[in-house]
C-alpha cells in the first residue's frame, strides 16, 4: 500500500511539475510543447500531442514560458533523446537537374543536358551551407557530335542569409571524366547564382543559372601533302544554363 502511494505521489509531481513553452517562429506560427533539447543550432520540442519537432534557431523569434500542464516523459527516456539528437549525422545529398546552351568559342554552338548527385553537409555551425560531393552526368551537343563525361567535383552551396527565401552562390570544381574513346577528359569547373527556398530543416529547393567549364582533348585529322595524321587538340567547353536544385 505504501509502495503505491509512493508511485501515485511521484507521478503527481511529475504532471503538476511540467512546464510547456509556446516557440513563437519567425513565419509567425506557434507551437506549444516541451523543450527536449536546445543549444545554439537546433531546438527539439514534443508537443502537447507527443510529436516530436525540430527547429534551426535561426526560425525560432520568441519562447514563452507557460504555466499549462502537459504530460512528459521520464528524465532517463528524455536524456536518451537528447543523447539521440546530438549524435546524429546532417548529412544531406543534394540532386541537380539542368540544361542550357554548349558553346565551342569560335567554333560551334549546341546543346547541353547535366545531372548531379552530391552528399556532404548542408548545416555547419547555425548556416545552411552545403558541403560536398560527387558524380553526375553532362552531356554536350555540338554540330551532330556529342561529348558525354562523367564529372567527379567536390561543390558548395552557399545561401546569403538564414532567412527562409534567400539568394544563393554555388561552386565546383573537379575533373570531368570522358565517356567515349574518340576524345579526354579533362579540368571541370562551375559556378552558380540563384534563389533558395528552405521547405523544413532539412529540405530546401533552389532554381539558379549556372555556367560551367570543361576541358577536353579530341581527336583531330590533318592532310599534309596527301597525307592524314591524326592527333589529339585541347577543347574548352563553355556551357551556361539553369537548373533546378532539391536538398534533402
Amino acid at each position: 500500500m505504501i509502495k503505491r502511494l509512493y508511485i501515485l505521489v511521484f507521478f503527481a509531481a511529475w504532471f503538476v511539475c511540467a512546464h510547456a513553452e509556446t516557440i513563437v517562429l519567425r513565419t509567425g506560427a506557434r507551437v506549444k510543447g516541451t523543450i527536449l533539447f536546445q543549444n545554439e543550432e537546433v531546438l527539439v520540442v514534443r508537443d502537447e500531442y507527443g510529436s516530436r519537432f525540430q527547429y534551426p534557431r535561426s526560425d525560432v523569434q520568441e519562447i514563452i514560458e507557460d504555466k499549462s500542464v502537459i504530460a512528459e516523459k521520464p528524465k532517463t527516456e528524455e536524456k536518451a533523446e537528447q543523447e539521440e539528437i546530438q549524435t546524429v549525422k546532417k548529412v544531406s545529398a543534394l540532386l541537380e537537374i539542368g540544361g542550357g546552351a554548349s558553346v565551342l568559342p569560335n567554333e560551334a554552338a549546341g546543346g547541353a543536358v547535366n545531372v548531379d548527385l552530391l552528399v556532404g553537409t548542408h548545416h555547419i555551425g547555425a548556416r545552411h551551407l552545403f558541403i560536398g560531393g560527387g558524380l553526375g552526368y553532362h552531356g554536350l551537343f555540338l554540330g551532330g557530335t556529342s561529348y558525354n563525361f562523367l564529372p567527379v567535383q567536390v561543390a558548395l552551396r552557399m545561401p546569403f542569409t538564414e532567412q527562409k527565401h534567400a539568394p544563393v552562390f554555388g561552386a565546383a570544381l573537379g575533373y570531368g571524366i570522358a565517356l567515349s574513346k574518340n576524345y579526354l577528359g579533362g579540368i571541370y569547373a562551375g559556378l552558380d547564382f540563384g534563389y533558395r527556398c528552405r521547405l523544413n530543416p532539412k529540405t530546401a529547393v533552389s532554381l539558379v543559372a549556372f555556367v560551367q567549364f570543361q576541358q577536353a582533348k579530341v581527336q583531330a585529322v590533318e592532310t599534309i601533302e596527301g597525307v592524314e595524321f591524326a592527333h589529339r587538340i585541347g577543347r574548352n567547353f563553355v556551357t551556361p544554363g539553369i537548373k533546378l536544385a532539391l536538398y534533402f
